[in-house]
């Protein structure tokens, strides 16, 4: 690279542009230096500030220099600490908690906080019993004994994250254990109670009946069909063909209209402002007809408080209806426990040939197991089944 060529030094503007001003920038570049160095402010200082006198301390009073005034090696290892000391910002600080400071509980739990009252209240009653079913030990017994009838007081905790299956808590029957059965079943009846007790069993095989004819019928799974006769067929083959044709013409007028070409006609200005004076007498009338509504129905809010005062009363007694239904049937029949509804053992009452009137006679058709199997289906012991009959094999 050669030298740059000199500019001429003639008249006052050139000589003053090539001036050279290379010492003033070493001159600002060392001062810049020295500022980000810290040096630049140390010959502003006072002596007092820079330097000090280490003088030997009294017996008296070095103690109490130990603990008031660093030593000359710490103050350096301090300085060192406060420069590389994390600076914290402020919106950092405002985002520290406070140790100080106690957050304002909120009156209003949350789902999870509830969760977890409930199962530590649950936790410290199931406590509770354990500790109420404990037999207390005596101080001289050398073994722990256990109390196998204290449920689980004795067992150890179970593991975090098994739950314990829950117990169905049977409520109590209304039917008693053993019913008593009518007079009328009796080995030597009255005759009206026995009347009584024969058309109570009559209803209720009539009523099985009933149920079984006016109930919905079976989807058949085979449907028997009539043969078709030649006539039948020759018309059906007819009417297919009559079909086809008027398929294929349909289809020919089809494409005839779509070889033919689209004339568009051209809307004027005339029309144009005709429709649109057309859909704004539509929206006006819409309008017009939607006041006129909302107007009578306003007319109308006390009868429609009426009908809905009746709406409500009617649901009251449709209600107070299913309840009673309900409790009637409760009184008849269990509460339904499985697949199956609780059937009634049928009324063990005798005819009147049947009737001998002496316990030599008597006819023994009763089953006691099948008796005490019945109460307990009907005292919501036991669900309901039943009996399932084998296929034979062909």
């Amino acid at each position: 690279m050669g030298k740059a060529a000199k500019g001429s030094r003639k008249g006052k503007k050139a000589w003053r542009a090539n001036i050279r001003t290379d010492d003033i920038d070493e001159f600002f570049e060392k001062q810049t230096r020295d500022a980000h160095a810290g040096a630049a402010a140390i010959p502003s200082l006072p002596s007092d500030s820079l330097f000090f006198v280490d003088k030997p301390a009294s017996a008296s009073t070095s103690s109490a220099a130990v603990v008031s005034e660093p030593t000359s090696k710490d103050i350096p290892v301090k300085r060192k600490i406060e420069k590389n000391r994390e600076k914290v910002l402020y919106h950092e600080s405002i985002l520290k908690r406070n140790p100080y400071v106690q957050t304002i509980p909120s009156s209003l739990v949350s789902k999870k906080d509830r969760k977890k009252l409930k199962k530590k209240a649950k936790k410290e009653e199931l406590q509770e019993s354990r500790e109420d079913k404990v037999v207390p030990m005596e101080d001289d017994s050398a073994e722990k004994i256990l109390d196998i009838w204290g449920g689980d007081a004795g067992f150890a905790k179970s593991k975090k994250g098994m739950q314990r299956l829950k117990k169905n808590r049977s409520t109590t029957s209304v039917f008693p254990a053993v019913e008593v059965e009518p007079p009328g079943c009796s080995f030597n009846p009255d005759k009206e109670d026995h009347q009584d007790s024969l058309a109570q069993a009559v209803a209720n095989e009539m009523t099985k009946i009933y149920t079984k004819e006016l109930g919905p019928k079976p989807v058949p799974l085979t449907v028997i069909g009539e043969a078709v006769t030649e006539e039948d067929k020759f018309f059906l083959d007819a009417a297919d063909d009559g079909d086809a044709a008027e398929g294929n013409g349909d289809q020919d007028a089809d494409d005839v209209a779509g070889q033919r070409k689209t004339k568009t006609k051209r809307v004027t200005r005339v029309e144009l402002n005709k429709r649109a004076r057309r859909k704004e007498r539509l929206r006006t009338e819409a309008d017009a007809k939607k006041l006129e509504i909302l107007s009578k129905e306003i007319d109308r809010l006390p009868n429609i408080m009426a009908e809905i005062a009746k709406e409500d009363e009617e649901k009251e007694k449709v209600r107070i209806r299913r309840n009673m239904a309900k409790e009637e049937r409760l009184k008849s029949a269990p509460r339904r426990l499985g697949r199956h509804k609780f059937e009634p053992a049928p009324v063990q009452v005798m005819l009147t040939e049947e009737i001998s009137g002496s316990l030599r006679k008597l006819k023994g058709c009763s089953n006691l197991a099948r008796d005490r199997f019945k109460s307990i289906e009907k005292r919501g012991i036991l669900a309901p089944s039943k009996k399932i009959s084998k296929r034979r094999r062909r």
